[in-house]
């Protein structure tokens, strides 16, 4: 008799389906860091599907300031913040997200992810309503389901249904808006003036999550809060070193006592080991690079526009994106598999994106955009995709000629 745990994983074909067509696209090893260019498989790749947004993940400052790290504090913590795993390094790191994002204070948790999970299933009780963009993040959505709270979802970026939503709810309910700043697929930001005033009118707290935001927008990439002028009206704002900042964990900012409350709170804080010494000290470094060189953020700027006009002009179709998240719409879960590795083999990396995270007809390539990548490098890789596109008979609709 088969054993029970096989019986049920053996019910699991998707990968293998893929696997069978020569297509899988996921878990590909990199044999090199994370620059414009990788190494795949021994030979050269465009990197277009990373998202070190500023491209500090091999900078020397950063590789240096992780040694030390490990030198003075070894290669980890040995236990929990609540306990034994803090730092004065990770004091310093929480002073400077704090500052750097414009709140009182900071709390770091190992990962993003992690940060999710636990602010949210920490504040959100059962008698409490978390109200969340339906394009959020994954982890926004675990965190929800932990909290026991009622969960609403509104259209993405649909203000009117927001309101609508609100409009039902008990005024004396605890009320969470929780949005992603930049979505993570789409690239669209999120309409944090509607929110906010939204959450004024009817009593709502807000939550950012600018995983994908810090070091892109803002005053010096301080996130969508800075970028709108509204970062006192956005009580949280989480974040993650896993893009801009060149490291790993992830952190919540805002008033020092909601602070406080997390650190005696959140599970995810005070039952998880705490952020390495070299991840840390990586963030620290990495701010310091971002605070010296604002023309970094300038740079990823000028290529995001760049590879956007290029990709309009030759009549790709990348939806409402207003940041370096370039999708590329194919609408066809094989084709957008195809046309992965068929780019992958003519030399650019890129990622798809299919059913079940978007509907097939929705699947799409997700490009990046890095601080540093050269205009020849995104030249190159928007002919390629041209030239891929055709092959496979993906319809592309030529911008017309002005008379």
């Amino acid at each position: 008799m088969r054993n029970i745990l096989q019986q049920k994983i053996a019910l699991f074909e998707d990968a293998n389906q893929i696997r069978a067509t020569g297509l899988y696209p996921y878990f590909r090893v990199i044999e090199s860091g994370q620059e414009t260019e990788v190494t795949l498989n021994g030979k050269r790749v465009l990197m277009f599907g990373s998202n070190s947004y500023l491209g500090l993940t091999n900078h020397p400052r950063i590789a240096e300031a992780a040694s030390r790290a490990i030198e003075k504090y070894g290669s980890g913590c040995a236990g929990s913040r609540f306990l034994n795993g803090t730092l004065d390094l990770h004091v310093e790191l929480e002073r400077r997200l704090a500052a750097y994002t414009g709140k009182e204070d900071a709390i770091l948790f190992s990962t993003g992810f992690q940060a999710n999970l636990g602010v949210l299933s920490a504040l959100a009780e059962r008698a409490d309503v978390l109200l969340l963009d339906e394009y959020d993040h994954a982890s926004i959505i675990d965190g929800s389901r932990l909290s026991f709270s009622r969960v609403i979802k509104y259209r993405h970026n649909n203000m009117h249904d927001l309101e609508h939503r609100l409009q039902l709810l008990p005024p004396n309910a605890f009320k969470l808006i929780v949005t992603d700043g930049i979505f993570s697929m789409e690239g669209d930001i999120a309409n944090l003036p509607a929110i906010t005033a939204l959450a004024d009118k009817y009593g709502a707290a807000v939550m950012v999550d600018d995983a994908h935001a810090l070091g892109v927008i803002g005053q010096n990439g301080a996130g969508t809060g800075s970028h709108f002028n509204l970062t006192n009206e956005t009580d949280l704002i989480m974040g993650t070193f896993s893009k801009s900042l060149a490291s790993l964990g992830g952190f919540v900012a805002g008033d020092a006592a909601v602070i406080d409350y997390l650190k005696h709170k959140a599970r995810a804080l005070i039952f998880s080991a705490s952020m390495t010494p070299a991840s840390t000290a990586s963030v620290i470094a990495a701010l310091d690079i971002i605070e010296e060189e604002p023309q970094r953020i300038q740079k990823l700027w000028d290529n995001t526009n760049h590879m956007l006009e290029l990709l309009q002009e030759h009549g790709f179709d990348t939806g409402e994106t207003q940041s370096p998240i370039v999708p590329v719409h194919i609408g066809d879960n094989h084709k957008t598999f195809l046309f992965t590795k068929t780019l992958q083999d003519k030399g650019v990396f890129v990622n798809p994106v299919v059913s079940p995270a978007v509907p097939s007809e929705s699947s799409l390539i997700r490009l990046s955009l890095m601080a540093t990548h050269s205009f020849s490098q995104i030249e190159e890789a928007v002919e390629k995709m041209k030239e891929t596109a055709l092959m496979l008979g993906i319809e592309l609709k030529l911008k017309k000629e002005s008379a």
